[in-house]
């Protein structure tokens, strides 16, 4: 019940994603960071299968370090975007990867920027999106309420309705979220939402006998 959230600003993009490590019927964590931190303006936020979802954004990360000590520059998020979906399409008629991309990444020239890979090496480029079955819930909300000029705190507002609207329609719900934020001053965790545990239970009340 995985879901990534993306969504560009006016000078900055968000990614948010459910922090569950699920199989089948066991949540085994909800601490599971699920938006790798390609360089210092880049953001990768993937779902799919976990060792796939490990393995490849881990795999695009240590290929971007690589072509910056080589050439002594980074990769724009738009060569960084080509880039994963020919690896993806090269995977995919051997050893397919079954993970899902958004791509975030903030540029001197051009600024913010976000892309839509999925499994199949599709790529677009976008200002709004979502991934797994929470998409079913956010794309409608998004299409209504997103402004391309939104503020950091507008765009955050959407996502917190985007996970609320989750929480409460989703049947097998994430607990537990988080957001992070890329702009011209880097990439970073903004904030994070988490559904706080209750308290033991109440105890019964004693029954009343009639007299």
């Amino acid at each position: 019940m995985e879901c990534v959230i993306g969504v560009v600003g006016r000078d900055f993009a968000v990614v948010a994603a459910d922090t569950s490590a699920v199989q089948s019927i066991l949540v085994h964590k909800t601490d599971e960071d699920k938006i790798m931190v390609l360089d210092s303006h880049k953001l990768m936020g993937a779902s799919g299968e976990p060792g796939d979802r490990v393995q490849f954004t881990e795999f695009i990360q240590k290929n971007l370090h690589l072509y910056q000590f080589r050439n002594n520059m980074p990769l724009s998020t738009a060569a960084t975007a080509n880039f994963t979906r020919g690896e993806l399409a090269t995977a995919l008629r051997k050893n397919p990867y079954s993970v899902n991309i958004l791509l975030a990444g903030f540029d001197e020239d051009v600024g913010a920027s976000l892309y839509y890979i999925d499994y199949i090496a599709t790529l677009h480029k976008i200002d709004k999106g979502a991934f797994g079955y929470g998409s079913y819930f956010c794309l409608s909300l998004m299409d209504k309420l997103y402004r391309p000029d939104m503020t950091v705190d507008e765009a955050v507002d959407l996502v917190d309705k985007c996970i609320k609207e989750i929480r409460l329609r989703l049947v097998v719900a994430p607990q537990n979220f988080a957001i992070k934020i890329v702009d011209k001053n880097g990439a970073r965790l903004h904030a994070t939402r988490e559904i706080v545990g209750d308290g033991p239970p109440a105890e019964a009340a004693a029954p009343v006998v009639a007299a």
